[in-house]
This record gives structure tokens, C-alpha cells and sequence, in this order.
């Protein structure tokens, strides 16, 4: 068992933030620069901050046993592309002072070595709940934007990230754990959850995964990952990118939210900002209820590996709940 495993949560983070206080040194911040905790689920990302020097920037810690440093390296390159190629903006990573961009931490305290990845920070602000229509269409764009170049970009030497299938989402694989063993999951859950995964399965199967429905993805592209500043509409946070069906975007998009009553105008806002960059067909519009249903049972299985982050705390059994009667209103018309 690894040292993180056996201390509180709490203790952890006040090691990890020790630890991101003295990597600081490699990259020239000067001795009164500071790392401050901004967010902590699958990685630990700090807000830098230099007064000396004027700087802000983004560092992210990556927890251990998610990405090997080949799977960085390849969001990296990613990343650089759809700034480079497609116009997208999003975080650059920067250099430490030995050129890499990523680098191995470890101390006396935490001495199992973790990677961790300089970033610009991106001035903007989160879309409100309160007003989803117009970032929703945002989102669409910014989407298809990426979905295009995905689907004429050929992949650099030794590129490798995750897949989003269902069989690394809900399947054997299950890359964020079982939704099994979600919180407060009961027998008529699991009865439930089952037909859910097995009629997602087989839609999936029969939709295929040709090269204009299936590839590199954000894989997170949520409000929480998605700044607006005027008419820009700039997209952080590609540590869950991957290969999956483009679709899988608009469920990640409403992750948390599924149950709104308004999500089909947000779906409608999604789409018509999609259409505006890149074409969508009437049988992969009809798909998209099979998406977000997938990405809400691989959330179930998230809450229930990840309940000592603050979000999962806050969602638990309910999430579970909810999911249920999604699940019933979804297979009642798709099963």
C-alpha cells in the first residue's frame, strides 16, 4: 500500500502542497512565489502566484497511477496542436528551467515521484448555472472545433491516451472504477444499472465507431473547464482526453446537470453552435440521449471511487438516486 493510502485526505494535501511550494524553485519563481490549492479530484492543480515577478501561472500535480509520462506528453502535444492548428485557446504548458515540460516531484515526506506540468493561466470566468443557453452554444463550437481537427490530425510517434469505449467506461475495464459500487447502490440499482449498461452497449455497437464518430476527445469539456472572457471561449483541463465517440463530448458537457428540466434546450444550444463549425447528422443527433446517459452511469461509478473528494461528497446516494430515474425514463424509450 502506498504512503498516500493510509493518511487522511487532509494531511495529504498538506504534504502535496509542500511538495508544489518547492517545485517552484524549477522554474525560476522567486523564493516568495506561492502555490495555493484551487482544485483537487483526479490531479491537484495550484494557482502560482510570483509578486516579484508579476507571474501567475498553473500548476498541476497528477495523482499517481492515472497517466505514465508517454500519456502526458501526448496531452501536451495535443494541446499545442488545436492552439497551433484549429485557433483554440487553452493553457500552454511551460517549460522548467531544464526545457521539459514535465517534471518528477518527490521529498521526504511524499518520495513516491509524481509528475507535474507547468501551465499560462488563462484570465476569464466560468459560465453561471443560472444562464446555460448562451454557453452551451459556446460549447458546441468549441467542440466541433475540436472534433475537426481530431479528425485530420495525424497522431505523432508514440502517441497514446486512454479510450473512452464501453468497455473503459462501464465495461471489465472501467478506467474511473464500477459503477457498482456507486454510493448507496441497492439490488434494484444494480438490476437497473445493469439494462442501462447493456442497452448502451448494444446502441453503441450499432452506431460504430468510423473515423467521423469516433476519436481524440476533450472527454471533460464541462462548464468547470471552460472559460468566456468577451467573445473568446477558451477550454482547459485535457487530462481526461482520450479516444471515444465525438458524441461523448455533449455528455461530458453536462455532467452533474443531467437532470435539469431544461436540458433539451441546452442540447438544442449544444448542437446549434456545433453546426455552426462542423456538420452533425440527424441519426447522430438522435444518438446523443445514448451519450449522456453513458457519461452519467460512468459518474456514479466516479462518485463511488472518489468519495473523499469534496464533489463526490456533495453528490453521493442522491447522484445515484437521480441516475435511477434517468435510467427508467431512458430505457422506456431507447430499450
Amino acid at each position: 500500500m502506498s504512503a498516500d493510502a493510509v493518511m487522511t485526505v487532509e494531511a495529504f494535501l498538506a504534504k502535496l502542497g509542500r511538495l508544489a511550494e518547492q517545485a517552484l524553485s524549477r522554474y525560476g519563481f522567486s523564493p516568495d512565489a506561492t502555490a495555493t490549492l484551487i482544485n483537487y479530484s483526479e490531479n491537484a492543480t495550484y494557482l502560482v502566484e510570483d509578486p516579484v515577478q508579476g507571474k501567475q501561472s498553473i500548476l498541476r500535480i497528477h495523482r499517481r497511477g492515472y497517466h505514465n509520462e508517454a500519456a502526458i506528453r501526448s496531452e501536451l502535444q495535443w494541446i499545442d496542436a488545436l492552439r497551433k492548428e484549429e485557433g483554440v485557446i487553452t493553457a500552454a504548458p511551460i517549460p522548467a528551467s531544464d526545457g521539459t515540460l514535465i517534471q518528477r516531484l518527490a521529498n521526504d515526506e511524499l518520495p513516491e515521484p509524481r509528475h507535474a506540468v507547468m501551465f499560462t493561466y488563462l484570465t476569464g470566468r466560468e459560465p453561471s448555472e443560472d444562464d446555460l443557453l448562451g454557453p452551451f452554444e459556446r460549447l458546441g463550437a468549441v467542440s466541433a472545433h475540436m472534433h475537426r481537427h481530431s479528425r485530420n490530425w495525424r497522431l505523432p510517434n508514440g502517441f497514446i491516451r486512454q479510450r473512452w469505449d464501453h468497455h473503459g467506461a462501464l465495461g471489465a475495464l472501467s478506467i474511473w472504477g464500477h459503477w457498482q459500487n456507486g454510493m448507496g447502490m441497492t439490488p434494484a440499482y444494480l438490476k437497473l444499472f445493469e439494462r442501462l449498461s447493456e442497452t448502451i452497449r448494444k446502441r453503441l455497437d450499432a452506431f460504430g465507431t468510423g473515423p467521423q464518430r469516433f476519436g481524440l476527445v476533450h472527454a471533460d469539456i464541462r462548464l468547470a473547464n471552460l472559460l468566456v472572457e468577451g467573445e473568446a471561449t477558451k477550454v482547459i483541463d485535457f487530462d481526461d482526453s482520450g479516444f471515444s465517440w465525438f458524441l461523448y463530448d455533449i455528455g461530458t458537457a453536462l455532467s452533474f446537470i443531467e437532470h435539469r428540466p431544461d436540458v433539451p434546450d441546452l442540447v438544442d444550444a449544444w448542437i446549434r453552435g456545433y453546426r455552426k463549425v462542423a456538420p452533425l447528422t440527424v441519426e447522430e443527433e438522435a444518438e446523443i440521449p445514448t451519450f449522456i446517459m453513458m457519461r452519467r452511469l460512468l459518474l456514479v461509478a466516479w462518485i463511488g471511487s472518489h468519495h473523499e473528494t469534496n464533489l463526490a461528497r456533495g453528490l453521493g446516494v442522491a447522484y445515484t438516486a437521480g441516475t435511477a430515474d434517468l435510467a427508467d425514463a431512458y430505457l422506456a424509450k431507447f430499450s
